[in-house]
């Protein structure tokens, strides 16, 4: 699986402990992460992603751009509700872009956790037999 990782500056301390106890599941799937929470993960678990631009530079829509061609299975976006983002937009755009093409997609860490259970029992694998028809 393609696995999308993103967190707000007031959560990323969360995304980085977070990585590190899924691990032994990310490092069976491709990594990517906006710029400074891939940069954050990569140094704590020493895990391979692929970083795109900053949040606030594009990498929402490059994230985006890459749901919208099927190259993404799974998001995981620990966002920060109680604190404005200049970006909101394009926060928002990434999210449409998931539900427009059934992209699981997570904002916070209990529906974090649900995610990679899934991902740990093989409950996602549709998407890849879908692709295949």
């Amino acid at each position: 699986m393609n696995i999308a990782l993103i967190a707000h500056d007031s959560k990323k301390d969360t995304i980085v402990n977070f990585a590190l106890a899924y691990k032994h599941i990310f490092v069976n799937h491709r990594l990517f992460a906006t710029g400074t929470t891939g940069l954050r993960i990569q140094e704590a678990t020493d895990l391979p992603i692929t970083r795109v631009q900053s949040g606030p530079y594009g990498g929402d829509q490059q994230i985006g751009a890459k749901i919208a061609e099927d190259e993404m299975d799974l998001v995981i976006f620990l966002r920060d509700p109680l604190t404005a983002q200049p970006h909101e937009p394009d926060i928002t755009a990434l999210l449409r872009l998931c539900d427009v093409h059934d992209v699981p997609v997570a904002t916070n860490l209990a529906s974090a956790e649900a995610l990679m259970r899934s991902v740990e029992q093989g409950l996602l694998d549709w998407r890849s037999i879908v692709r295949e028809d």
